[in-house]
């Protein structure tokens, strides 16, 4: 059993680097991926349709999250895993030159996402485990802010980086294996870096490693529990199609930014996909999640959900506008996006404190696994489908089905119950 959650006097000192790490290697496998395939002319249907497949890491680690609950401690798994995935990210370096480089860099983002996502498991564990629930609440915002820096360092930075290095030798390959290169390069230093700094505390520790003969029946209770909850079939809906638009949407942005507008696309270049749809985009997301996470903090949860659900959809009407304008001011385009990943970002915060909400209690650490588990087999499988369609409706018509898309979401938000003092900050 998990000790009491108590607070945590220094979460400055971890948290804005752990979940730095945690985005950097979800960003190559969902995003660098598309962007690298688009560059060495992968179809749209390809690239949805295997990029999707990388989600099942995300989809099947409760699997093995009770493993991570039940052996070592969070920390350990921590820094073993951020040294695998820089040599996972090494890899794909290595492998991108050749000539089998699709299924080459395919296989090695497979091993790359198993690694992210048991690192998800840990990062998240330890961040429930040592934080109290207030606190929790409360660096959301934090949290998510340094994911979409992650976010902003890599498909910002390193796809603009992709870009100047491909304009610099003319080959793309070459160009991606440098950036794959130094993203191995900087997981040995934040290893490193956390190796010395995260903290020890105690209730992040096992009281004690189940036997053989228990593990069995401890590993199999700790499913259990997780479906006993009440109301467990609308939480399951909640979490399988919240996302159900955004899913198929966030497939085809890069590629919709890249395609020459002949076919449908803006014909942004690399390194204009980099900064405003990776940098400037992922600004707006990240503001809207800091946000987010203040007002859930000071209001609760239940206050909010609708204001937030609404404000991460109703933006998805740029997409839209864009298709059938097609502007050439960068300016244009990139405020359009901005207005779209704010919402998105404010709306997602909502999400994440309802899956910390339904894993509060004993077996946090698995059951905030299982959660986020659900939420990517609701990415994974709406993604897959993503480029075909769009192939045979074209963009416009395919972000119009996009907004048909949000009706889902809407109808599994209203079936959920929601604590009314969850996420908010009391004067106790």
């Amino acid at each position: 059993m998990e000790p009491a959650v108590a607070s945590s006097p220094h979460p400055w000192r971890w948290i804005p680097t752990l979940y730095f790490a945690q985005g950097i290697p979800y960003v190559a496998v969902m995003t660098l991926s598309v962007v690298l395939y688009k560059n060495l002319h992968v179809s749209n249907a390809d690239i949805a349709l295997y990029t999707s497949w990388l989600y099942l890491p995300w989809v099947i680690k409760p699997l093995w999250s009770p493993v991570v609950e039940l052996y070592r401690t969070k920390r350990f798994w921590i820094v073993a895993l951020q040294l695998a995935m820089a040599a996972a990210l090494a890899l794909v370096a290595l492998v991108l030159p050749g000539s089998f480089f699709f299924v080459g860099t395919l296989a090695v983002f497979w091993l790359l996402a198993f690694s992210s996502a048991t690192h998800d498991i840990a990062a998240d564990g330890f961040y429930l485990l040592a934080l109290a629930p207030h606190q929790q609440a409360a660096f959301v915002g934090v949290r998510s802010t340094f994911y979409r820096l992650a976010m902003i360092a890599g498909q910002g930075g390193l796809v603009w980086l992709a870009g100047v290095w491909q304009d610099r030798t003319g080959n793309p390959a070459l160009a991606w294996s440098w950036v794959f290169a130094l993203a191995a390069g900087f997981f040995v230093v934040v290893a490193i870096h956390h190796g010395v700094f995260l903290p020890r505390p105690e209730r992040a520790t096992t009281a004690a490693t189940p036997t053989r003969s228990s593990f069995g029946t401890d590993y199999l209770e700790v499913f259990a529990a997780f479906f006993r909850k009440k109301g467990i079939v609308p939480i399951l809906a909640f979490l399988l199609l919240y996302r159900f638009a955004e899913a198929q949407l966030l497939k085809l942005v890069p590629p919709f930014l890249l395609d020459a507008r002949s076919v449908g696309g803006l014909g942004l270049s690399t390194q204009h996909v980099g900064l405003i749809y990776g940098t400037i985009g992922v600004i707006a997301l990240t503001a809207g999640g800091l946000v987010g996470g203040a007002v859930i903090a000071r209001f609760g949860l239940k206050r909010l959900l609708w204001p937030m659900l609404l404000s991460m959809y109703t933006p998805n009407l740029v997409f839209i506008f864009l298709a059938l304008a097609q502007p050439t001011n960068l300016a244009v385009v990139g405020g359009a996006l901005a207005v779209e990943q704010f919402g998105y970002g404010f709306g997602f915060t909502a999400y994440m404190v309802y899956m910390m909400m339904v894993a509060d209690g004993e077996h946090r650490t698995a059951h905030y696994a299982l959660c986020t588990g659900f939420m990517a087999l609701g990415m994974m499988l709406p993604g897959m489908g993503a480029g075909w369609l769009q192939e045979k409706l074209g963009y416009v018509n395919f972000f119009i089905w996009v907004c048909i898309a949000t009706i889902p979401s809407f109808l599994a938000t209203a079936a959920i119950k929601v604590d009314s003092a969850f996420g908010r900050k009391t004067s106790a």
